[in-house]
This record gives structure tokens, sequence and C-alpha cells, in this order.
């Protein structure tokens, strides 16, 4: 005669006529690999969103990567002129003093100004020249490598971006 199978509990009776229940040993993981693809899926789609700044077109350049330590302050100024401090738009007027306060008027702090290749090359220049006026010597610009080439790392002289 079989015995009869039961699902997470074993029954078994005793001489005291009370049955006795063995806990379930298996772990379902179906719900664990569902929730863990779920996350997956969020953090696949929201992690390019996380890096998004100002959306500006780069000029190409043949010059190598410039690696700097620590984070620098960036402007950017997009393909309307509009002036933009990490990813805070500012006036023109407001541009010095926002840049003394961030930086503590630090002369040495490193600024990258970011211009769209379609804007007016007077309009870059302006915002550096009123960067440079203010005090502050380490005033680079940035530019993309070529598509398809990427920027080497060697110093030959004269080809730094760096201003």
């Amino acid at each position: 005669m079989a015995s009869p199978v039961y699902s997470g509990a074993v029954r078994t009776s005793g001489r005291s006529g009370r049955s006795r229940h063995r806990p379930m040993s298996e772990i379902n993981v179906t719900p664990l690999v569902d929730v863990m693809l779920v996350l997956l899926v969020i953090f696949m789609v929201t992690a390019p969103l996380l890096t998004v700044g100002v959306p500006v077109d780069l000029p190409q350049t043949q010059a190598p990567a410039i690696n700097e330590p620590k984070e620098p302050l960036v402007i950017t100024l997009n393909r309307e002129g509009v002036i933009y401090v990490q990813e805070t738009t500012i006036e023109t007027d407001a541009l010095v003093p926002k840049l003394q306060a961030i930086t503590g008027a630090n002369p040495d702090a490193v600024i990258y100004v970011r211009g769209d290749k379609d804007i007016n090359y007077g309009r870059v220049l302006e915002v550096m020249s009123l960067v440079s006026s203010a005090g502050f010597r380490k005033v680079s610009l940035v530019a993309e490598a070529p598509k398809g080439r990427p920027a080497t790392a060697s110093t030959r002289p004269g080809s730094s971006t760096r201003r």
C-alpha cells in the first residue's frame, strides 16, 4: 500500500493522537527572481537618465584628454547662447558672483567651458573672458574626440585644449 504525499507538511500520528507538522524546507525562488529582474530593468532605464547634463553638440578636436583628480566646475553654453553653471541656468551678469560663491573665490579652481559647436565663437570668448577677468587661472575649453578616433593620452606640445 502506498503512503499519501502531502505538500509542505508530513502528518504523523503518535500515541497521543495529535498530528505533527514539519515545515517545508524548500525555498521558492521564483518571486525573488521576478523582483530582481524588475529592479534590473528599472536601474537599466534610469541609469542613463542620471548622467544627463545640458545637451550640447561639442566640436571635435585631436587634443588629448585632460585628467583632473577632482571634479571641475562646468560652464555650458547651449545653441541659443544660454549659460549654465553645472545644470543651472544663469544670467551673464550673475555668472562671476556665482562662480566666486561656488569656489570660495579660489583662483586655482578648475573651470571647464563647454560651447555648442553651432554657437557664435565670440559668445564663448565673452564667457571665457568674464571668467578669466574674475581671477580664475585654470579655465579650459572642452571638445570631443573625432568620431571613431579616441583621444590619445600623449602630451604633445601645443596640442592641449587648456588655455
